[in-house]
């Protein structure tokens, strides 16, 4: 969706479908996003951010499904038709696909997650270099299903404060 730069009073100011559509480009929940596009107008992104974690607390199993589905496996190319490729190519930038060390690890890793917990493993990559995001990997396989499905929840709503602030901005 190119919507251009609008700014928080812009956003604000949309009407509501044209924000709604918006919020689901940060975070492909209808649900969420139409909680944000009737919750403005908002005092400052602070305030946009807050709501937008607080209202992550209650995405159901459902949801997040279909949430993962517009996120490719780190370290690998987005798919422009399922994916939000645009973010997601350059979220992951911090991540050498042409080296095969850490491609083959990840793709390693990427399958011992979902064997495990049954969805895509999700992680902010924005600002991680691939062995950071290796070790997290490493790290979340340990976890509980209660504690890595809030982990979940918790990353995806960092890349989606992330694309909201680089929209707004």
């Amino acid at each position: 969706m190119s919507i251009g730069r609008p700014g928080l009073a812009a956003f604000n100011a949309m009407q509501r479908d044209k924000a709604y559509r918006l919020a689901r480009t940060w975070l492909d929940v209808p649900r969420w996003a139409d909680f944000l596009s009737v919750t403005r107008p908002f005092a400052d992104v602070g305030e946009l951010e807050a709501t937008m974690v607080s209202a992550s607390a209650t995405i159901t199993d459902k949801e997040l499904e279909q949430a993962l589905a517009r996120h490719p496996r780190i370290g690998e190319r987005a798919d422009a038709a399922l994916h939000d490729a645009e973010h997601s190519t350059r979220e992951q930038s911090g991540v050498d696909r042409e080296d095969a060390e850490v491609t083959r690890r990840l793709e390693e890793g990427n399958r011992a997650y979902e064997q495990r917990f049954g969805r895509v493993f999700i992680i902010r990559a924005a600002g991680r270099d691939a062995a950071e995001i290796l070790e997290q990997l490493r790290l979340r396989l340990d976890n509980s299903d209660e504690d890595e499905r809030a982990e979940t929840i918790t990353q995806l709503t960092q890349i989606a404060v992330l694309r909201m602030k680089e929209t707004l901005s």
